[in-house]
């Protein structure tokens, strides 16, 4: 099942789980839409892919057993594991690539 992580790994603004800023890779790295566009041009500084909307689960169990309240979101905080400097440099590497070339 989707992790929902409650922040932002580059600037750590919060990120809820209906948040519609909240953008995951395929490893489930999860940034807002400001950092994804404006500091890392859609490329993962973990894996080096792209990213897309991260889903919003529903609050409301419309099946049963299936909702928010069932499956809760993450309370775990994620921090970068790599410096600026090196995000840097494999972003102005990686950005021209488009994701499924990568």
């Amino acid at each position: 099942m989707l992790e929902l992580r409650p922040n932002c790994e580059m600037c750590d603004t919060d990120l809820p789980p209906d948040a519609e800023n909240a953008r995951i890779c395929t490893y489930e790295c999860t940034f807002c839409a400001a950092c994804v566009d404006d500091v890392l041009h859609n490329v993962c500084p973990n894996c080096a892919g792209g990213f897309v909307p991260r889903p919003i689960r529903p609050a409301t169990a419309r099946r049963a057993g299936v909702s928010l309240t069932h499956q809760p979101a993450g309370t775990k905080r994620r921090a970068l594991k790599h410096d600026r400097e090196s995000i840097a440099e494999l972003v102005e590497a990686t950005r021209n690539i488009p994701p499924a070339d990568r």
